[in-house]
């Protein structure tokens, strides 16, 4: 199965202050709630570029962490990027990050496609545990990027 992901929020903030953060690797530790314990273990660039690697940590059990390396695919400065996983917990992990200046601040949208392995178990697994966790990961980033951009 392939499951979709989709979230739009309204930044109060300029175009330049929105991807300045974004495209800024280390901040995606600021804007991961400390429950799903999650680490960044290799980021040799403050600068996200095309063809980067991150490397985390990630618990996906109580004390079972498993490494996860995503890929920076695709850079269109202050438009989109796209971050592809090439090791980790998902069969296919695929994370479009879009910015677009509006009248009243940035609408930036995440849409993320992923799978999961274990054909059947992956399924009960998605509809128990990694879709809840998921939204819920999304949700605390919403209320955390509210709380930086906030005037």
């Amino acid at each position: 199965m392939i499951y979709q992901l989709h979230r739009e929020q309204l930044l109060p903030c300029s175009l330049d202050d929105a991807w300045e953060f974004f495209s800024t690797p280390r901040n995606l530790d600021r804007l991961t709630p400390d429950s799903v314990g999650f680490k960044i273990t290799h980021c040799e660039s403050e600068t996200m570029h095309e063809g980067q690697i991150i490397g985390y940590k990630v618990k996906v059990a109580p004390m079972i962490w498993v490494t996860w390396l995503t890929e920076i695919t695709l850079v269109d400065d202050r438009k989109t990027f796209i971050d592809d996983q090439r090791v980790g917990p998902y069969k296919v992990w695929h994370h479009t990050h879009r910015f677009e200046e509006k009248e009243d601040g940035v609408l930036m949208t995440d849409d993320v496609t992923y799978v999961l392995p274990f054909g059947i178990f992956g399924r009960l697994a998605n509809a128990l545990f990694v879709r809840r966790q998921l939204n819920h990961i999304f949700d605390e980033r919403a209320r955390l990027t509210d709380a930086i951009f906030s005037p």
